[in-house]
């Protein structure tokens, strides 16, 4: 540890740390444009210079590393000439167009002109100018307003890991862009308008439409994927304007996958916001107290299943659950994709090391999954800890680039028990099962050969476990959880569309195939989009988005998180569990909550997990007891997303996605550049 003496403020820090970083650390603000504390040092801006005693001249306070006794001032005349000349001279070419740029209010060099800069500039001669770059469908450049500072080329090569933004030519002649204009290929591109200090590089479905100070902000919880971000939702007059990521270090840091983020204009195409009943063979309006009607008609008598989709919160599907067991039914499933999941145990189905924990391992065995698409930033959580150097991947499964190096390992299961040879070594060993590879006929038979692998490798221990499921969407572990499968006696998906059941209660079930429902089932279909299951259904009732409501979800790694209202649910649709309460009265088994306080304290009564907020996953595993398994199969792995962009109704109703994946699945990159 270096002490080091601020404006008279004794700091100590670690060697090795830089002189921005302790100045920071004793309360003082450093300006900065090029720096940021997750990518590497460039030290081109020269924004932070301050005065260290002794040194000839001001230094860059982000690259120059602290020494024991160093005397640092930030504010000196020296100081305020150096800062007031470097604003200058990036004033030079940068057009005075905050009035139309979408940056404004919210800019980097906005502020920092008002607070370091001079009131007054010299310069006469004509702005250079540069041509805009096309980078694809979700971000706009304006690069006469890039002020050189890299940030969005690091990223690119170094989180993202796919180098495609680069520097042309030298000094006022340096122009930043793909070169050859094309879409940028990474998952989170999106990120690049967050670091850009200026407004270079904007959002392009944001561009013209509002100000920062006329929204409204909620914080809430990503369920697009089951990584589990942490979002802030902005919105102006009820509708949703734009998303963005917040920083949390122990799930994603301060990254969003760009399907996270751009596909929120499906948040208001193609909803259900009425009610629904089918008379005489199609489906008319109707009232709640008919739909409601419609149902105790429908279902008097039958036996009745549940199906939950991939992103309901746990609230509504307790209710559910609750509605169908006073019903007298244990049929209940919310696997859609027909995974073998063994949920005896929470750690067979969790991602057990904690995405944090990614950054101790040091081998790892992806097995039937593709975490670039499944999860981006997970998946640049690997590269983060990979370009540390000490991690080597091996893949089971198609080939594909995860933007990092992988050894691959084979293709199917059958060479899941060899992958302890590659592991061999490790100190601490990670398995990553993809949601896809438990999706088929031997599924539990790879979900035992997994952990037995794991087992094998010394991968279950008590101080480390490492053995991890990656699930696809945010409501699929938060089910799991709260047991949303067949009871004693209760029938699975298959069975409840083979004909196993006369009614069946879709909640938010959008992912597989409705033709699958035989035509003599009664179908009640609660959700918020309009989707084949809704085409099928006998009754529809209109529900809530993830940013329409209150909720709790569960993250891949078991992290227990709350989602709260942005906007209110359009026209009649109400949140579920208000649906569902509501439709049990009818039904004559009355749930005991009428409020979301009440329901939740039943649930964490019986299901105490609901209750750890935000904490993430036990560490170690104290029984390696292995799951029930089965036989293995011969067929390859098949990776369960092909098509990154639409994946649930609310990416296939948006209009970005769809021209997303137009672009990126029929690449075409002279015609859009052109």
């Amino acid at each position: 540890m270096a002490k080091v003496t601020i404006d008279g403020i004794e700091v100590e820090v670690p060697n090795g740390a830089s002189v921005l970083q302790a100045c920071e650390a004793a309360g003082k603000e450093i300006p900065r444009f090029c720096y940021h504390e997750r990518l590497s040092v460039a030290g081109n801006c020269r924004m932070c210079l301050v005065e260290v005693e002794k040194a000839p001249k001001p230094i860059a306070s982000c690259a120059y590393p602290v020494a024991d006794g160093m005397k640092v001032f930030t504010d000196t005349p020296v100081v305020r000439n150096a800062r007031r000349g470097v604003m200058e001279f990036l004033l030079i070419n940068h057009p005075l167009d905050c009035p139309i740029c979408d940056q404004g209010g919210e800019c980097d060099l906005q502020d920092q002109a008002v607070s370091y800069g001079k009131d007054g500039s010299r310069y006469r001669e004509e702005k250079r100018s540069v041509k805009d770059k096309y980078v694809g469908p979700l971000i706009k450049t304006i690069m006469n307003r890039c002020i050189h500072c890299t940030r969005c080329i690091r990223f690119s090569a170094e989180v993202a890991g796919t180098p495609e933004m680069g520097a042309t030519n030298r000094g006022e002649s340096m122009e930043v862009g793909t070169y050859i204009e094309k879409a940028l290929t990474s998952e989170l591109s999106g990120n690049l308008i967050d670091l850009c200090p200026v407004g270079a590089l904007t959002s392009r479905p944001y561009a013209f439409v509002s100000r920062p100070w006329e929204l409204r902000k909620t914080d809430s919880v990503d369920v697009l994927d089951a990584t589990g971000a942490a979002i802030r939702v902005d919105v102006r007059g009820g509708e949703v304007l734009r998303i963005l990521p917040r920083n949390n270090d122990d799930v994603n840091e301060e990254w969003l996958g760009d399907r996270s983020r751009f596909a929120f204009d499906g948040l208001k195409r193609k909803r259900l916001d009425r009610p629904w009943v089918r008379r005489d063979g199609k489906l008319a309006p109707a009232s709640w107290a008919e739909a409601f009607g419609a149902i105790v008609q429908g279902v008097r008598g039958k036996t009745i299943g549940a199906i939950a989709g991939d992103t309901v919160e746990v609230e509504s599907l307790f209710a559910l659950k609750a509605m169908l067991a006073a019903m007298g039914s244990t049929n209940l499933d919310c696997r859609q994709d027909g995974a073998k999941i063994d949920t005896s145990r929470p750690d067979y189905y969790l991602f057990n090391s904690g995405i944090a924990g990614i950054d101790k391992a040091d081998a790892i065995v992806v097995i039937g999954s593709n975490p670039r698409v499944e999860a981006p930033v997970i998946n640049a959580r690997i590269r983060k800890r990979w370009a540390l150097g000490g991690l080597r991947v091996g893949m089971i499964g198609p080939e594909v680039d995860l933007t990092y190096p992988t050894t691959r390992l084979g293709a199917g299961p059958g060479e899941i028990a060899r992958a302890a040879e590659f592991l061999s070594g490790a100190k601490n060993p990670m398995i990553l099962l993809g949601r896809g590879a438990l999706a088929r006929v031997d599924g539990a038979a790879v979900l035992a050969a997994a952990w037995d692998l794991a087992k094998a490798s010394g991968a279950l221990r008590e101080d480390w476990h490492g053995f991890n499921v990656l699930h696809q969407f945010g409501g699929q572990v938060g089910a799991l959880d709260l047991g949303f499968v067949p009871g004693q006696g209760g029938l699975d998906m298959a069975a409840m569309l083979a004909g196993g059941v006369e009614a069946l209660w879709l909640l938010g079930a959008d992912g597989f195939d409705a033709a699958r429902i035989p035509a003599d089932t009664f179908v009640v279909y609660q959700g918020h989009h309009g989707e084949a299951a809704a085409a099928r259904a006998d009754v529809i009732l209109p529900g809530a988005a993830y940013t329409e409501k209150d909720g709790t979800w569960v993250n891949t790694e078991g992290r227990v998180q709350r989602g709260r209202m942005a906007v209110t649910p359009p026209g009649e649709a109400r949140e579920d569990w208000r649906v569902i309460r509501a439709a049990s009265q009818f039904l004559g088994v009355t749930l005991p909550f009428d409020t979301l306080d009440a329901l939740r304290a039943e649930m964490t009564a019986a299901h105490p997990v609901f209750g750890r907020i935000d904490q993430g996953p036990l560490p170690g595993c104290t029984d390696d007891a292995s799951p029930a398994g089965g036989v293995l199969g011969g067929a390859s792995f098949e990776l369960p997303i092909q098509n990154y962009w639409q994946v649930d109704p609310i990416t296939r109703a948006s209009a970005t996605m769809a021209e997303c994946a137009s672009v990126y699945l029929n690449p075409q990159p002279l015609l859009a550049a052109e």
